[in-house]
């Protein structure tokens, strides 16, 4: 889901969603998740990305606390939630940086 593609994601949320150091951590560590995240037992970490307590335990917080996080990068359309076997699993939402990128290079 691009950001052209999703009108209800305005500038105003993603650059909330960028101002925080452990948001932006996140980012970075999802553009390659098998050097940043161990093994995990369901879900491909390229394809699904990285389970919501292991990035949690990487920025040395709570589950809550990594949620909240996760959910305004996904408010943003950042990220990519998909569910698995009972856990959520975060992967970067490429489509949507690129169109970052351009609006960006826009300004």
């Amino acid at each position: 889901m691009a950001l052209a593609a999703h009108p209800s994601t305005d500038l105003e949320a993603i650059f909330k969603a960028l101002a925080s150091e452990r948001r932006l951590q996140v980012l970075e560590w999802l553009k390659d998740p098998t050097a940043h995240f161990p093994p995990q037992e369901h879900g491909d970490p390229v394809t699904d990305g990285a389970c919501n307590q292991f990035i949690a335990d990487k920025l040395g917080v709570s589950q809550p606390s990594a949620s909240r996080h996760l959910k305004v990068l996904v408010e943003a359309s950042l990220i990519i939630p998909t569910p698995r076997k009972g856990w959520t699993y975060y992967r970067r939402n490429e489509a949507a940086i690129a169109d970052l990128k351009h609006i960006i290079n826009e300004l």
